[in-house]
């Protein structure tokens, strides 16, 4: 999702230089990349700016039709994988210093047979999408949002993972760098049963996943919750699950692989799961602190206080808080 404007770097080696291609800037050590709703119709570098982000993740791509190989944003045919879409606004992002991260799936595409690796059988054309992103826009990091029945989907997993293997040997290649997220449903003491199997499957297929970014919200087990205490349980499980997937790597290392989103303020499930204003600079405070990778939440149009009291809008918290603050209390995590 980017232009070459700004934020370039030549990486050398014989690939990049031979195919005429200059990399972007890889994403930074520590990003805060909160969600842009790409349906809405409103620009994502516009928003970027009034927020004062520099990283967005844009979500999302999915295709039309079940048995599809083709991605769009948003599942329109009208919005193909192209300059035409998005392009000048993902160039201007750039152009600022900063970058986005498309994402793949999400609840509407997992439950419907219309993310990606579910819909397309063939390997390579699944590899093929997800290389387009890349050259198309420059970016540096996809990210894989797999939920509901998508994560339940063996074949679909396995297949998103061989295609992930295969784009990771093209960009080594070529002298790109791309990095891949999961984005994983988890309880609050880390993933399910489920969720580690995805990464194992992972594992096994020699896919390198640089992000397992958790979804600490909606939990849905009737509890009333602490939002920043589950999502720091929820990270530590997650990081003892990622030791047994990933023996050789450091404690450290191990927890640079993990993300978090949140959702702010009044999440889908109601009022017992509220992330307020002071969980939000307990969150920063306890990422920076852990070294973790991302720091993201759901979403970017949410930031608001708009519409007090209700749980689960697209367009606002549902809490009291002034426009843009989740934005401001996460924008200092983001360093390189």
């Amino acid at each position: 999702m980017t232009g070459l404007s700004a934020g370039l770097v030549a990486l050398g080696g014989g690939g990049a230089e031979a195919s005429g291609y200059r990399p972007v800037a890889p994403m930074p050590a520590h990003v805060s990349a909160p969600y842009f709703e790409a349906w809405t119709g409103e620009s994502p570098a516009a928003l970027a700016a009034e927020s004062g982000n520099k990283y967005l993740t844009m979500a999302f791509l999915q295709t039309d039709a079940a048995g599809s190989c083709t991605a769009y944003w948003n599942g329109d045919t009208t919005q193909p994988v192209s300059k035409a879409t998005f392009g000048a606004d993902i160039a201007a992002i750039q152009a600022r210093g900063g970058n986005v991260i498309p994402s793949f799936g999400g609840y509407g595409a997992d439950t419907t047979g219309t993310e990606l690796a579910d819909s397309c059988t063939d390997v390579d054309a699944i590899a093929k999408v997800y290389e387009s992103l890349v050259t198309t826009y420059g970016v540096s990091r996809i990210d894989l949002d797999i939920e509901a029945d998508s994560i339940n989907n063996t074949a679909g997993i396995d297949r998103r993972n061989k295609a992930i293997a295969k784009v990771q040997r093209w960009a080594e290649r070529t002298g790109r760098r791309v990095q891949f997220s999961y984005t994983l449903p988890t309880t609050n003491t880390g993933l399910a049963a489920n969720g580690v199997a995805l990464l194992q499957n992972a594992v096994d297929n020699h896919a390198r996943v640089d992000v397992v970014n958790v979804m600490t919200f909606d939990y849905w087990d009737g509890a009333t919750h602490d939002m920043a205490a589950d999502t720091v349980t929820a990270a530590d499980g997650l990081v003892g699950q990622l030791a047994a997937l990933y023996p050789k790597k450091s404690r450290a290392e191990l927890w640079h692989m993990v993300g978090v989103t949140e959702m702010p303020g009044i999440d889908d499930y109601g009022p017992e799961e509220t992330f307020t204003t002071d969980d939000a600079v307990k969150v920063e405070k306890w990422a920076e602190a852990k070294g973790i990778n991302t720091l993201s939440f759901w979403a970017l149009q949410r930031d608001n206080g708009g519409c007090v009291g209700t749980a689960g809008a697209n367009s606002c918290s549902g809490i009291a808080q002034d426009t843009w603050y989740f934005s401001h209390t996460f924008a200092p995590f983001t360093r390189r």
